[in-house]
């Protein structure tokens, strides 16, 4: 792929990232004040009859952060930094944001969106895994988004296993085993046994995530098997970079639903005991199933598998998020353009780390099912309706179709 480092005019050389006209990073939103807590839960969970009584004790966890996630303050840097790299590479094009489940909301963003002016939009979610919390559902709402809009959207393919991804959460394990491994606090090549990474992802349940993923898959299916490719990747950078033969293991946090429900485990708190019963002594938290510090970082970790080690006696350390790491940043502008080359018809170079896959640019039939509603529409995907009037169905399904089904 062209190396678009260096800002370059435009020309018909570098034709940037057209046919796009506007990028929109979609996410999952949060609440900004304590009144918004419960709306916001509301929003999260509409279908699945759970009392409001319910939901405000969940909200304790905002609460107790003054009731503001941290997750719309992080897309607003996100933002800012993609508008940094566009600009830096010449890249004059309009960066939008919309949420699933609060303000600014998805729908209200692709209303301001064509009523500017835009027809062709390339969406980058917040969310490097495929499953279908991670995927489909962003899908469905970016489907119920542009009802009755004259729209097209294309998506950026996963980009866990993008090295600027991965470069960016080893840079972050090696200052934090730094902390850990420092000589004056007991460590270094002479001290205990290297510190253990435990890479941590947002739990789903089973089912989701046997489903997720397009195929070949495990067993376990695409979820787990991405985020083992990225742990594992990592792991070996991190040893690579300190001599020492670290181990890294992948766990699970913020499980819910039912009890009778099997969800991925084990869940960090539980290893974390497991770990200390084995005679570990320091852990690196990594949290590579989250591109920036979401509530479930910021408390699952930062306050409870926190208060898990202190009790355990171990010493443990949170490595950062992606964020707004420029290697991060980059791959995802990287990304863009390689969208837009697929959506030329031209030819591409897919990078990605080694054991990582490189995923399908439009989701192929079958890949992480909604099981609740199987026939759900979403957008961005092999089969995908075509809507009545949209600017897809008018150009006929083969043409928009053509040269954008190629998984790699």
């Amino acid at each position: 792929m062209t190396d678009h480092a260096t800002p370059t005019a435009p020309s018909s050389v570098q034709p940037g990232l057209e046919p796009y006209d506007a990028l929109v990073l979609v996410s999952f939103g949060g609440p900004e004040a304590p009144d918004q807590v419960v709306p916001f839960l509301q929003n999260v969970t509409r279908g699945r009859g759970i009392p409001e009584e319910r939901l405000r004790e969940v909200g304790q966890h905002y609460y107790e952060f003054g009731g503001r996630s941290p997750i719309n303050d992080q897309c607003r840097a996100l933002l800012a930094a993609l508008r940094t790299e566009l600009d830096t590479r010449g890249l004059d094009l309009p960066v939008y944001w919309g949420n699933r489940n609060w303000e600014p909301y998805l729908g209200d963003t692709f209303r301001q969106l064509v009523a500017d002016g835009h027809r062709r939009v390339l969406a980058v979610i917040t969310s490097a895994y495929p499953s279908y919390s991670s995927c489909r559902q962003y899908r469905e709402n970016l489907w119920d988004a542009v009802d009755g809009l004259e729209v097209e959207v294309d998506r950026l393919r996963h980009y866990s296993p993008d090295p600027g991804f991965v470069a960016a959460n080893t840079r972050a394990v090696l200052a934090a085993v730094g902390e850990l491994e420092d000589p004056a606090d007991g460590g270094g090549a002479g001290g205990p046994e290297p510190a253990r990474l435990v890479f941590v992802t947002h739990s789903v349940p089973t089912a989701m995530a046997e489903g997720s993923g397009p195929p070949p898959r495990s067993e376990a299916g695409g979820y787990v098997d991405w985020h083992r490719a990225v742990a594992d990747e990592i792991t070996r950078r991190v040893s690579a970079e300190t001599g020492r033969e670290h181990r890294g293991d992948l766990v699970f946090c913020s499980r819910s639903g039912p009890p009778s429900q099997p969800w991925l485990e084990p869940d960090v708190n539980d290893h974390l005991r497991a770990l200390a019963a084995e005679g570990v002594t320091r852990v690196v938290l990594s949290p590579i199933g989250f591109i920036s510090d979401h509530m479930e970082v910021i408390y699952d970790l930062d306050t409870e598998a926190m208060e898990t080690a202190g009790e355990l006696g171990l010493h443990c350390v949170r490595a950062a998020t992606a964020g707004t790491d420029h290697d991060f940043v980059a791959g995802l502008v990287d990304l863009a353009l390689e969208r837009a080359a697929v959506a030329r018809d031209e030819p591409v170079e897919p990078v990605v780390i080694p054991g990582g896959r490189v995923g399908p640019y439009r989701c192929v039939p079958g890949c992480c099912p909604n099981l609740r509603d199987p026939d759900r529409p979403a957008l961005c995907g092999q089969d995908s309706p075509a809507r009545a009037g949209s600017l897809r169905s008018r150009r006929g399904a083969g043409r928009a179709l053509r040269g954008r089904e190629r998984p790699e």
